[in-house]
């Protein structure tokens, strides 16, 4: 396995584990699932802040930062998605993909980075809790999806 920033190629294989998340699990709250042009278009406009984990040319995760919030004041402040195909947890590609996610955000003097995990996702809590992230809030119901509605938790790490 080898993590190395993302390309167009990947677009296919980021799809194919990504949207039976958005299918079939509250891990995300997104519905719509994803189409190449879309993955395509955002490992483009991410200008290398766009990560995959890959076993020959298979995608088996992945990891990505953008906008927290707009404006001025919020620059150097990132949201983070990180995904993983079911045989690649436990391996370590997790963590990989965050510390190299981490470095390059270092690099363009990012100062923290924000996750937003649902509440019915504890595995994702406890991922961020051991590469060092803090709890900072829980949102009661701000997620609707499968006919209910779910909490957000959201989680910082202060990168400088």
């Amino acid at each position: 396995m080898i993590i190395r920033a993302a390309c167009a190629g990947d677009a296919a294989g980021i799809c194919a584990l990504w949207n039976p998340l958005i299918k079939d699990t509250a891990t995300t709250f997104t519905t719509a699932p994803k189409t190449e042009a879309q993955i395509t278009a955002d490992i483009s406009a991410r200008e290398g802040a766009f990560f995959v984990a890959a076993q020959g040319d298979t995608v088996l995760g992945f990891a990505t930062y953008f906008a927290f919030r707009s404006g001025p004041g919020y620059a150097r402040t990132k949201e983070h998605s990180i995904n993983l195909a079911p045989q690649a947890r436990g391996s370590g590609a997790g963590r990989a993909l965050m510390s190299a996610l981490e470095l390059h955000a270092k690099c363009e003097n990012i100062h923290s980075l924000w996750a937003g995990i649902s509440s019915e996702n504890p595995a994702g809590v406890i991922f961020h809790e051991r590469i060092g992230f803090k709890h900072i809030a829980r949102l009661p119901e701000v997620g609707f999806k499968f006919d209910r509605w779910m909490d957000l938790i959201l989680m910082q790490k202060i990168l400088r």
